[in-house]
């Protein structure tokens, strides 16, 4: 390739600043390679600019920062990727994927940001971010009830189209309405309606991926395993998922929600061990979380105590919900005028914790509302905790100060459906599931670790209530602690059959068989993808 060919979709000095990016560890070589390659692609050389964004770019820092989610990986000691890359077109991935191979230049891939451990942007080793918030179509057939939708639209952007076309249709995935829907959906994302209608992935019908041969599969030419595998087994370790074919639900046109708090002082034992005994069993049109936190006492000043929050989301009105409540749980005294009804729409800025009569528009806004850094883990509870137990963690809550829980109830469809049906295992025998969170506001290696360490103790605390052997966890609650590979050791498989029995259960081998059959160079990897079978 003549240098003169290059000049024509790259400037002498873009391609200086183009080579400099790679100083880490890279040669310059390499770094002509891939624009060698990307100029010799089918991408019209005057879309380049607009794509690759080098650390010299003016805007590199804003499209980096634009989606990291999690203020712990947003310091001046980050490691910053080489290249992002922002693809516009589907066929802008193919070429982008099979020069990055050819060159071997690592690619992480990125549609949100929300991965809580920002493996989807660091690494401790040279890399680029395959970015893909401009791929982001939203493609409705409300008479089929079924929609295409891009890897980097939002939660929110997809919630506000399905209302936009129908007031009765929904579609059942989280409450962060700025999670990209390629993480959330291939990690198996829940929401307020998993009871009734499962899990995000038991809503796909079809899906887009291109492979580690820069190919474009759908379902149907990337057969059933796949297919499988990318529903809860994470898109990052098998491909760049593209977009996803979904069904949409039927919800009635007002949903009812309420949120009603109970200290220690009000009984708040006794109704969440309640909570634990009937959550699980309840009508599957209702869902009712149970947010915990450590709060300044109102009876006795300067003393902290626990404090639950009962949140619900119930598909009818508010009468049905009381008259439930009632007699299945009347111990949280449930009133009328705690509940609001609303459109479905309106209920997902409800759980997204906006103010009360937020226009439905705010939910486009792909800005995070928060840069505070956080760590999260997850937990599976399948006996019921005893009101002993729950006193012990209650003031074990009250000693950390900064641990929060969030428990989230199965049951209903989540039981109905086997563990093998997608790569997502979490199903029948779990009453709910624990995530554990806390945020702060001063980052770097002191304050990071003193907040860490208080989360990770609190997890340590809670092992003798939760599942064992494995003790599971939830994938899109992504934690670090649980284990990792470099991907380069020998034991690579064992390393990563520690984190991926948590995840999985079951369904581990079968990933790992799968991930072999279609990516056997590891091309798509993280620190806790899934592995290859070495010969």
């Amino acid at each position: 390739m003549k240098i003169s060919s290059l000049l024509s979709g790259f400037s002498i000095l873009q391609l200086l600043l183009f080579s400099f990016c790679y100083f880490n560890s890279f040669h310059i070589a390499t770094s002509y390679s891939f624009s060698d390659c990307l100029a010799n692609s089918k991408i019209p050389k005057n879309q380049l600019k607009n794509i690759i964004h080098t650390q010299s770019s003016t805007n590199y820092t804003t499209v980096l920062d634009d989606y990291i989610r999690n203020g712990r990986f947003n310091t001046s000691m980050t490691h910053k990727p080489a290249l992002i890359i922002t693809p516009f077109q589907e066929s802008e991935v193919q070429e982008i994927v099979s020069c990055a191979k050819k060159v071997n230049l690592h690619l992480k891939i990125r549609s949100g940001g929300h991965d809580y451990e920002g493996l989807s942007y660091t690494s401790k080793t040279t890399f680029a971010i395959l970015d893909m918030f401009n791929l982001r179509s939203i493609d409705l057939n409300i008479k089929e009830e079924t929609a295409w939708v891009q890897a980097g639209a939002t939660l929110g952007e997809l919630y506000h189209k399905i209302w936009e076309n129908s007031k009765v249709h929904a579609f059942p995935a989280g409450v962060c309405l700025t999670l990209g829907v390629g993480g959330h959906i291939s990690g198996g994302g829940y929401g307020t309606m998993l009871r009734k209608y499962g899990t995000s992935v038991d809503n796909v019908v079809d899906a887009k991926i291109v492979d580690a041969n820069g190919r474009i599969l759908d379902r149907e030419c990337m057969g059933e395993d796949l297919f499988w595998a990318i529903r809860g087994g994470g898109g990052g370790s098998f491909g760049v998922v593209l977009s996803y074919k979904i069904n949409l639900v039927r919800v009635p046109k007002n949903v009812t929600v309420f949120k009603v708090r109970r200290t220690l002082e009000q009984n708040a034992t006794d109704i969440v061990y309640r909570w634990q005994n009937i959550a699980d069993k309840f009508e599957k049109e209702l869902f009712v979380r149970v947010f915990l936190q450590a709060v300044n006492s109102t009876t006795t000043p300067g003393k902290m105590t626990a404090r639950a929050s009962f949140i619900a989301m119930y598909l009818g009105d508010s009468d049905k919900l009381v008259s439930i409540m009632e007699e299945k749980f009347p111990e949280l005294g449930l009133k009328k005028e705690d509940c609001m009804e609303m459109s479905w729409l309106k209920s997902t800025l409800f759980w997204a914790d906006f103010p009360e009569n937020t226009p439905e528009a705010a939910m486009l806004n792909r800005k995070s509302r928060s840069s505070l850094a956080f760590k999260m883990k997850s937990d599976y509870v399948k006996t019921p905790i005893s009101k002993g137990d729950l006193g012990t963690i209650f003031d074990k809550m009250i000693e950390s100060k900064i641990v929060w829980m969030m428990w989230n109830p199965y049951g209903g469809r989540m039981s109905d459906i086997p563990e093998t049906e997608t790569a997502f295992p979490h199903r029948a025998g779990n009453i709910y599931k624990i995530q554990y969170l806390t945020y702060w506001n001063e980052t770097g290696p002191d304050s990071d670790k003193a907040s860490i360490d208080i989360v990770r103790k609190f997890h340590d605390f809670m092992t003798p209530f939760v599942s064992k052997n494995p003790r599971q966890a939830f994938l899109n609650y992504r934690d670090i602690d649980i284990g990792s590979t470099d991907n380069v050791d020998p034991n690579a498989y064992g390393e990563a059959r520690v984190y991926g029995e948590k995840y999985f259960n079951g369904n581990f081998d079968r990933l790992v068989h799968v991930k072999t059959k279609v990516d056997p160079t590891n091309f798509f990897r993280n620190e806790q993808s899934i592995p290859v079978l070495k010969n």
